[in-house]
């Protein structure tokens, strides 16, 4: 199942440089303008999944014991978010620079995992301070998920403003068979 996590944060971290290359198409004013999405504008797209990647890293970042995974250290320097809808990148240079440590990061640290590692069980507070446990390998699908989800929504702002954002599909990033 490694194989299947490393292959979801390649992916991740190619398609965040697909957005990243539509977005550097459209003047600053188009990425921040409300266009009804859920967190309004496509800039506030790309600071949610900061958000809320800076959010999970942290909290499996904090249920590593044995300090076994490094590539997490260099979120130490980074607030937790106290909202889905916080705005830690003010525009599109900013983003891309915390989205290009976080997908290094995210590719990291998925290559220090071990097949033990998923079933590891996280526990960590929900926003609203529940406490929570669920294990390591279904969190990650939920992680990759809601990657996919919302860049998903960011290409079709995309569209609606006349920008093709290019292959989406999975595919492409799967390696061929021997």
């Amino acid at each position: 199942m490694l194989d299947h996590f490393m292959l979801l944060a390649d992916y991740n971290r190619w398609m965040n440089g697909n957005l990243q290359r539509a977005a550097a198409a459209l003047p600053a004013e188009a990425l921040d303008a409300p266009r009804g999405a859920f967190f309004g504008s496509i800039l506030g797209t790309f600071n949610h999944l900061v958000v809320a990647d800076t959010i999970w890293l942290k909290r499996f970042a904090a249920n590593d014991a044995e300090g076994r995974w490094s590539a997490l250290g260099m979120l130490a320097d980074i607030a937790m978010p106290t909202g889905l809808d916080a705005r830690p990148c003010a525009d599109l240079a900013a983003w891309w620079t915390r989205r290009q440590m976080l997908d290094a990061l995210v590719v990291g640290w998925i290559g220090q995992l071990e097949g033990g590692d998923l079933a590891t069980t996280i526990r960590y507070g929900n926003l609203r301070g529940e406490p929570q446990r669920r294990r390591l390998s279904h969190l990650l699908l939920h992680f990759f998920n809601h990657q996919t989800h919302h860049r998903g929504q960011a290409t079709t702002l995309f569209s609606q403003c006349g920008v093709d954002v290019g292959v989406t599909d999975l595919h492409p990033r799967l390696p061929v068979a021997d």
